[in-house]
């Protein structure tokens, strides 16, 4: 179900409106109680991160990286 929003809510925080936005939701922006417009946020077309990027980056790995944690140790056997 899309959020319904007054034309003078969004118009004093369109940014905001927009940046809550999940992509594909809609939000319904009404005037005198009837639809305006509708916004959506587009979905993302590129992905942030290139394939290759990191392959002459130096990683670095705890020694103790898969030891079980003190948190668990009552669900471990």
């Amino acid at each position: 179900m899309s959020e319904t929003v007054t034309i003078e809510q969004a118009q004093l925080h369109l940014v905001e409106l927009i940046a809550k936005l999940i992509p594909g939701e809609e939000m319904v922006v009404m005037d005198n109680g009837q639809p305006l417009a509708t916004l959506a946020r587009k979905s993302s077309t590129t992905w942030p991160c290139q394939p290759g990027t990191a392959k002459d980056t130096r990683h670095w790995m705890a020694a103790d990286f898969d030891a079980p944690l003190e948190d668990f140790k009552e669900y471990m056997p």
